[in-house]
C-alpha cells in the first residue's frame, strides 16, 4: 500500500497536535482529579459515568458545567430540600460520585480518536468499579454505554445499570434524563442528608 508523503505529513501534524493537546490536558487533569477526589463518598452507592471533562475547562466538580446544572436540577426535583445547601456536599452525602470514562477531554477529537480514547478508558473504569463496588451505575451519555458495559463485565460487577441521554442542549434529552433519574433517586437514595 502506497502512502503519499503529503498524507504522511498530514497524519504527523495531527499526531503532533493531539500530543500537544494531551500534554496541556494532562497538566489540567491533576487539579481536576484532586477536586473530584475531595467529593468522593466513603461508600459509593450510585456511580455516575460521563464520557470526559469538556475541553472548555468547565468541570462537574467545579460546579460550572452543563452536566452539573442538569444533575443538580434533577436532584432538586427529587429532593427539593437540596436547594438550600451546597449541592456537591449533598451529592457526596447521598453516596453519589461522578467519574469520567476518559480522563482528558475528547470533544475536540474526530470520531475514531474519540472511540479509541473511550475504549482505552475502559481499563481505568474497570479498576474504579472493582475499588468502589457501587450498587448502581448511571451512564450519563448513551454513546459510551458499550464501553461502560465492557468495563462492568471485566470488573465482574453486577448491579443496576442505567443509560441516560446526555442532558445537553436538546430539551427532550433533558426531560428524559430527569424523567428516568428522579424515580431512581427517590427509590435508591432514600434519605436526604443534612449538610
Amino acid at each position: 500500500m502506497k502512502v503519499s508523503v503529503e498524507s504522511m505529513k498530514t497524519q504527523q501534524a495531527k499526531l503532533k497536535s493531539v500530543r500537544e493537546l494531551n500534554g496541556s490536558d494532562a497538566r489540567a487533569s491533576i487539579p481536576r482529579e484532586r477536586l473530584r477526589k475531595r467529593y468522593r463518598p466513603d461508600r459509593v452507592r450510585i456511580l455516575f459515568v460521563g464520557e470526559a471533562p469538556p475541553s472548555s475547562g468547565r468541570f462537574f466538580y467545579q460546579a460550572d458545567s452543563g452536566l452539573y446544572r442538569a444533575v443538580r436540577d434533577t436532584f432538586i426535583s427529587a429532593f427539593p430540600s437540596l436547594q438550600n445547601g451546597p449541592f456537591l456536599e449533598s451529592f457526596r452525602a447521598l453516596g453519589c460520585y461522578l467519574v469520567d470514562l476518559c480522563r482528558r477531554p475528547v470533544d475536540h477529537m474526530d470520531r475514531n480518536a474519540r472511540q479509541r480514547n473511550c475504549r482505552a478508558g475502559e481499563a481505568s473504569l474497570n479498576r474504579t468499579l472493582r475499588q468502589l463496588r457501587p450498587k448502581i451505575v448511571v451512564v450519563v451519555v448513551r454513546s459510551i454505554s458499550r464501553n461502560v458495559r465492557r468495563a462492568e463485565e471485566q470488573a465482574k460487577w453486577s448491579g443496576l445499570h442505567v443509560d441516560l441521554p446526555y442532558p445537553g442542549q436538546w430539551v427532550q434529552h433533558r426531560a428524559e434524563f430527569r424523567r428516568k433519574l428522579v424515580p431512581l433517586l427517590r427509590k435508591r437514595a432514600s434519605s436526604v442528608p443534612e449538610v
